[in-house]
């Protein structure tokens, strides 16, 4: 080969050698980036846990302030005002875990949005009470009063078997936890129901002749469930207990196992009935 055409092999070379090299270290990389943004998660990294602020957030400050750090766990607590967020935030990947729901308003999550996630074991249950600024009994509900619950459906449902089963109202045989205003087959005093966002009704009580709240929103508001509510839930086989929520394979990270295994503490039980004194009862 003349010296010519030695030089224009070199030159037609040499582009294909960089390029060459440049795709292998793009590929090597991308490689590396996948390695280091993999779904595995280091085990001495904090666990986000997204919360309502009572009781959840106060429960889980007292895990993070006493017993994590013994277990060797770090913890991260988010707080969130509604029902909404925490569920959204968790399947965004924002969240490691939430603590704020119970089974069966997760079952309407999981169909009405697709959620891919795993309920744990149950932690402490939040009864839902009767309020009222008006009346000291369920008795003196006024003719045609207003009466607020809840707008969730597995709420709205449970506030109503709560009413039924103190006598207010009746439904129909077979309505259970899916229960609506439309299963309601007798309602003597005439009352109207209004449906609020759960976090709303305890502003309610100034508007209404009684309402119906969640117990971590009634103690957020000052109330104090096991004296104040005019009804509450009884504890015993109650569905509505609260617990950790992650999404689906999210059960066998060591970390949320280490959760789980300090919620369901013996400590963790004797904070709860100590600092709630029955306003809200563990599940354990």
């Amino acid at each position: 080969m003349d010296d010519k055409k030695k030089g224009a092999t070199v030159r037609r070379t040499i582009p294909t050698l960089i390029a060459t090299t440049a795709l292998v270290l793009g590929l090597a990389a991308c490689g590396s980036g996948a390695e280091d943004t993999g779904t595995s998660t280091p085990t001495d990294a904090a666990l986000k846990v997204g919360v309502s602020p009572v009781p959840h957030g106060e429960i889980l400050t007292y895990v993070k302030d006493n017993l994590a750090e013994k277990a060797g766990l770090k913890l991260e607590i988010v707080e969130f005002t509604d029902y909404v967020q925490p569920n959204r935030a968790l399947a965004d990947g924002q969240l490691d875990a939430n603590y704020f729901q119970h089974v069966p308003y997760l079952d309407e999550e999981k169909a009405a949005k697709g959620y891919k996630f795993t309920a744990l074991k149950p932690v402490h249950i939040e009864p839902l009470g009767v309020y009222s600024k008006k009346v000291d009994s369920l008795a003196d509900l006024p003719n045609k009063g207003v009466v607020a619950i809840p707008n969730d459906p597995s709420n709205s449902g449970r506030a109503l078997n709560l009413l039924a089963a103190n006598g207010v109202i009746t439904l129909k045989d077979g309505a259970g936890v899916k229960a609506t205003t439309r299963d309601i087959v007798d309602n003597p005093k005439q009352l109207e129901f209004r449906e609020l966002e759960a976090a709303q009704l305890p502003r309610s009580l100034d508007d209404t002749a009684a309402s119906v709240i969640n117990g971590n929103y009634a103690i957020d508001a000052g109330l104090t469930p096991a004296t104040d509510a005019l009804a509450l839930e009884k504890g015993a086989d109650n569905p509505y207990a609260n617990l950790v929520v992650v999404r689906d394979g999210g059960d066998s990270d060591p970390r949320v196992q280490k959760l789980e295994e300090l919620l369901h503490s013996p400590e963790v039980k004797t904070f709860i009935e100590g600092k709630y004194k029955g306003s809200v009862v563990a599940a354990f």
